[in-house]
């Protein structure tokens, strides 16, 4: 009987044996120690370079969104289908058949079909075949980009770098040729005198010269009168 207690009393011996070996924890392995110190130096290069990065984005923020704007506008000049898009400070850039640079603006532009842009306040700018500037501009417009012709309506107003100002109600014109005209009566000033012509004006021989459709009343200024 004494033999039981022993064999009995031996159990919870093992048990506690068992459990501290379970506890005993392994060493790292060399692969595992590697890894967790390039994650520690990855971390040491990564958060610096985030933290850079975010304070240079931070600052660049307002450029980033001017550029993207304009990439987006670019965008909608490039995809032929896309219509009902209103560009607000809208610039239109081309090159006339003598290789000249023109500007075209306008406060707004809605693309209404493939090649066509109604324009809000258009300004423009052209050099004409005989080396004259004229700045030309109106209330509302239409610009027809493949074409570069810029069709102009209520209060436009054409000006020459020789003075000449020239009012009426509506004008088309050919950017890409240096060419203006309209059929609407048409008042002019500049170092000749006045001229009031109601059948509109054209320029001829590629801006030569100006011809007006009458019937004109025609006011010479003291200079040009001797």
């Amino acid at each position: 009987m004494s033999g039981t207690p022993l064999a009995a009393s031996a159990r919870p011996a093992e048990r506690l044996v068992g459990i501290a070996t379970s506890r005993v924890r392994r060493p790292p392995s060399p692969g595992r120690i590697a890894r967790r110190r390039f994650m520690i130096l990855l971390a040491k290069l990564a958060l610096p370079a985030l933290a850079l990065a975010l304070l240079t984005t931070m600052a660049m923020w307002p450029e980033l969104k001017r550029r993207a704007a304009d990439v987006r506008w670019n965008l909608h000049e490039m995809i032929p289908d896309v219509a009902g898009d209103t560009v607000i400070g809208a610039r239109f850039h081309g090159i006339d058949e003598h290789g000249r640079p023109y500007t075209v603006t306008a406060t707004e532009a809605t693309q209404v079909g493939p090649d066509r842009f109604n324009l809000t306040t258009p300004k423009g700018d052209v050099t004409l075949q005989n080396g004259t500037w004229l700045m030309l501009q109106s209330k509302d417009g239409v610009y027809r980009k493949q074409e570069d012709e810029l069709d102009l309506s209520h209060a436009v107003t054409l000006y020459r770098d020789d003075g000449t100002t020239m009012l009426t109600e509506s004008a088309a014109i050919d950017m890409k040729n240096g060419a203006a005209a309209s059929a609407q009566p048409v008042h002019a000033e500049g170092p000749f005198g006045v001229l009031d012509a109601k059948g509109g004006f054209t320029f001829t021989d590629k801006g030569e010269e100006v011809l007006f459709a009458g019937p004109a009343h025609l006011i010479l200024n003291g200079a040009n009168a001797q």
